[in-house]
C-alpha cells in the first residue's frame, strides 16, 4: 500500500508516517521543500526504514498543485491509496496572512494535487477549531453550524475544511483532533502550546508557595486535550476502514475537563499548590466591554498586563479562550475505534509525564544563560569599596567570570594589594583611588571611567561606613550622622547619577545597592547607619519607577551581618553567626544574574512584617535587645590602644546572639 503525506516533518506527521510504515510493504511519499533536502536522512533514521520505503517529493504547500514537477506527478498518478493532509499552521499567535496562505490556500493546492495524482482517498486533518466558539455540543455531522470563528486561527481551519468538503473530487474524510499535547507514554512534545502556556504560572506558584497551601483557580469553560500518540493511532485505525467517505471524526477526549480542572491536574503533577477553590471566569462578564476597553487604553495598565503575560509566556489571545464554550460529541469516532484497542487515556494518568518533559526540555528558562559568566562576561562592572571585605570578594567573582572589573577605594595600598592578589589568580582588576564622599573627586572619577571604558554595565554600590552607637551616646556627635550620610547615601548617589546618563543612552544597565538588614528591622544603636541606608533604599525605589521603561534596573540587597573589617572593632560580634564575604558576594552575583527588585533574608523580611503589622510588639522586642547588649568600648569613647574590659554578656544575651543570625545589634 502506498501513501502520500503532507506535514510529514511535523509533530503529528512524523509519528503518523512511522505508524503507517509498520504496515507490511507500505511505501510513504512525503512532501518536503527542496531547501530542506538535507533533513531527509535524519527523517529516514527516525522512521528506521530504507530509502525505498520513504520517498521525498519536492514541492511547496503554497504553490499550485504543491509545485511538484510534472514527472513526479506522472510517477505518482494512480499509485497513492491514501493521501494524508496534515501540513498547516497550528499556532494561535501566527499572523493572519500566513495562516490564510498555508491553511486555506495550501489546502486548496493540496486538494488539486490529490486529484491530479488520482489518490484513492483524501484524509484531511482539520481541528476542533473549525467549530469556532460554538455555544453547546458540536456533533461530528455538524459544519455549517459553526459560529464565532472570526479569529484567524478558527476561520482558516473552518475555511480549509470547507474546501475539502466542497472542492475535493476524490473520496474524502475529515478528522478534527482536539488540543494535541505530548506523548502519553514519554511526554515528548516539540513546542509550547495549549495548556503548556500555563506551565510557567504553575511553576511560579510552586516556587513561591508550599504545596499544601490551598489556592484559587479559574473554573473557565471546557477544554479538550488529547495526547499525540492517541491522535496518530486513531488516524491510522479509522483511515483504513471502509464506509468512512464524506464523514468527520472528532479525535477528542470523551471525558473533557474545565480549564480549572486542567490547571489543577497539572498543578498536582508539578507538586504545586492544589486548586481547591474555583472562581467561574464567566462572572467577569458583568464588567462592561467599554470599561475593560477604557482600562486597556491606559498605558500603565497595558504595560503591566503585557509584562505579566510576557513573564508567564502567555500569548496575547490566550485569555480570550478561557471561557471556551464548546463540547464535542465523538460517538462516530468511538464506534469506529471499537475493537481496535485504541482509546484516549485519562489526562490524570499521564499529566506528570507531560510536566516532567516540559520542565526538562521545553521550559524557556532552560535556554537562558543563568551563569555569572553569561551575565557579566566582557561587560564593565564597577565595585565601589572594592579593596576589601564584601566588595573585594565580589570583585574576584566578577573577574573570574570574565568581566572587565573596576574597583575603587580610598586606600591606594589596599587597592594595590587587591590587584596583586587578582594577578596571582590569573586575572586583573582596574583600580581607582577615589573618595566618593567628595563631590569633585567623585565627578572626576566618573568622567575618567566614561572616557576609558565608555561607562559601566553593572554598578555595585558597596562602599559604606557603619557606626554602632546608641543615640544617647551621640548627642555631641552629630558628625556621625553627617559622615555616614555623606558616604552611604550621597556617595552612592554621586556615582549612580554619574553613570545613569550613559546607561540610558545604551538603554541597559543594572545597579546593585548594598543596603542593610537593619533597614528592615530598625536595629537599635545603628540610627546613623540605618538612616543613611534607608535613604538610599527610598531613592532606589523612586529611581526604579522612573527608569523602568529605559532598560535600567535596580536591586537592593538588605545584607545581613558579614565578617568584614567594618565589624572588627565590635568584639560583641565575635560570637555572632555571620556570613563570610564570599557568601555575601554570592548574593551580589545573584542580584546581577536575576535582577530582582530586592534580596533579603527571612529574618529581615520577618522584622519588616512585624514592624508593619505589630509595631508596638516590634518596638518592645528591639528595645529588649537594645538593653541586653551594651555599647562597644569604642562607642563609649575608648581610643585605639586603650585597655578596656570586654563587655560581659548575660546568658539571655548569648542565647539571643545564636538565635538572631545576621542581625545588626
Amino acid at each position: 500500500m502506498q501513501y502520500f503525506v503532507t506535514g510529514a516533518t511535523g509533530f503529528i506527521g512524523k509519528r503518523l508516517v512511522k505508524k503507517l510504515l509498520e504496515r507490511k510493504g507500505a511505501v510513504v511519499h512525503f512532501l518536503i521543500r527542496k531547501d530542506s533536502e538535507g533533513k531527509v536522512k535524519a527523517l529516514r533514521d527516525f522512521w528506521g526504514v530504507s530509502a525505498a520505503r520513504v520517498v521525498p517529493v519536492f514541492g511547496d504547500l503554497t504553490s499550485k498543485k504543491l509545485g511538484v514537477s510534472a514527472e513526479a506527478v506522472k510517477q505518482l498518478k494512480g499509485k497513492v491509496d491514501h493521501f494524508y493532509h496534515l501540513a498547516a499552521i497550528y499556532d494561535l499567535g501566527a499572523d493572519e496572512s500566513s495562516q490564510i496562505e498555508v491553511n486555506v490556500d495550501g489546502t486548496r493546492n493540496t486538494v488539486d494535487f490529490a486529484k491530479a495524482i488520482e489518490a484513492g482517498h483524501f484524509h484531511h486533518v482539520s481541528s476542533i477549531a473549525a467549530a469556532g466558539l460554538y455555544e453547546g455540543v458540536f456533533r461530528e455531522d455538524m459544519f455549517n453550524e459553526a459560529e464565532n470563528y472570526e479569529h484567524p486561527y478558527f476561520r482558516t481551519k473552518h475555511e480549509s475544511e470547507k474546501i475539502v468538503r466542497t472542492e475535493c473530487k476524490v473520496p474524502w474524510s475529515v478528522y478534527r483532533p482536539a488540543m494535541v499535547v505530548g506523548d502519553s507514554q514519554t511526554g515528548e512534545m516539540d513546542k509550547i502550546d495549549g495548556p503548556y502556556y500555563f506551565f510557567k504560572l504553575i511553576q511560579r506558584m510552586r516556587q513561591l508557595l508550599p504545596p499544601w497551601l490551598p489556592s484559587i483557580g479559574l473554573e473557565g469553560g471546557r477544554v479538550n486535550i488529547v495526547p499525540v500518540d492517541f491522535v496518530v493511532a486513531a488516524l491510522n485505525a479509522i483511515s483504513h476502514q471502509k464506509g468512512i467517505t464524506s464523514r468527520c471524526y472528532h479525535l477528542v477526549d470523551p471525558v473533557g475537563y474545565r480549564v480549572g480542572d486542567v490547571l489543577d491536574i497539572f498543578s498536582r503533577a508539578a507538586h504545586a499548590p492544589k486548586m481547591n477553590l474555583f472562581v467561574n471566569a464567566a462572572l467577569l462578564g458583568f464588567i462592561p466591554r467599554s470599561v475593560t476597553k477604557g482600562l486597556m487604553a491606559l498605558a500603565p495598565v497595558r504595560r503591566v498586563r503585557n509584562a505579566i503575560m510576557k513573564d508567564l509566556g502567555l500569548p496575547e489571545d490566550m485569555l480570550t479562550f478561557v471561557n471556551y464554550p464548546t463540547r464535542f460529541d465523538s460517538r462516530d469516532t468511538l464506534a469506529a475505534l471499537k475493537g481496535t484497542g485504541v482509546e484516549c487515556p485519562n489526562l490524570k494518568d499521564y499529566a506528570w509525564r507531560l510536566w516532567d518533559y516540559w520542565e526538562r526540555h521545553l521550559d524557556p528558562d532552560l535556554h537562558i544563560d543563568r551563569s555569572l559568566r553569561g551575565t557579566v562576561g566582557g561587560k564593565v562592572v564597577l565595585v565601589t569599596g572594592g579593596s576589601s571585605g564584601i566588595g573585594l570578594a565580589a570583585a574576584h567573582k566578577f573577574a573570574e567570570a570574565g568581566a572587565i572589573t573596576l574597583i575603587c577605594g580610598r586606600d591606594q595600598k589596599k587597592l594595590d594589594e587587591a590587584c596583586a592578589e587578582a594577578k596571582g589568580k590569573g586575572y586583573k582588576f582596574i583600580a581607582y583611588a577615589v573618595d566618593i564622599s567628595e563631590q569633585e573627586t567623585c565627578a572626576n572619577f566618573v568622567q575618567q571611567v566614561m572616557q576609558e571604558h565608555g561607562g559601566v554595565d553593572f554598578l555595585i554600590n558597596n562602599a559604606g561606613r557603619s557606626i554602632r552607637r546608641a543615640i544617647e551616646s551621640s548627642y555631641d556627635r552629630f558628625h556621625d550622622y553627617e559622615r555616614t550620610m555623606q558616604l552611604n547615601y550621597f556617595g552612592s548617589l554621586r556615582v549612580t547619577t554619574g553613570f545613569l546618563p550613559g546607561m540610558v543612552a545604551k538603554r541597559k544597565g543594572h545597579v546593585v545597592n548594598i543596603s542593610s538588614i537593619g533597614v528592615l528591622t530598625n536595629a537599635p544603636r545603628f540610627s546613623a547607619y540605618v538612616a543613611s541606608k534607608a535613604a538610599l533604599d527610598a531613592w532606589t525605589r523612586c529611581a526604579s519607577s522612573e527608569f523602568a521603561d529605559q532598560g535600567i534596573s535596580f536591586t537592593t540587597i538588605n545584607m545581613p551581618l558579614v565578617r568584614t573589617p567594618m565589624i572588627a572593632p565590635t568584639n560583641l560580634y565575635n560570637n555572632v553567626p555571620t556570613l563570610a564575604p564570599e557568601e555575601a558576594a554570592d548574593m551580589i552575583a545573584q542580584a546581577c544574574i536575576f535582577k530582582p527588585v530586592r534580596i533579603a533574608t527571612r529574618l529581615g523580611i520577618t522584622g519588616q512584617i512585624l514592624h508593619a503589622v505589630l509595631p508596638r510588639v516590634a518596638q518592645i522586642a528591639m528595645n529588649t535587645s537594645f538593653r541586653m547588649f551594651p555599647d562597644s568600648t569604642a562607642a563609649k569613647g575608648a581610643k585605639p590602644g586603650d585597655k578596656a574590659d570586654k563587655p560581659k554578656l548575660s546568658a539571655e544575651a548569648v542565647a539571643m546572639q545564636q538565635m538572631m543570625r545576621g542581625i545588626h545589634f
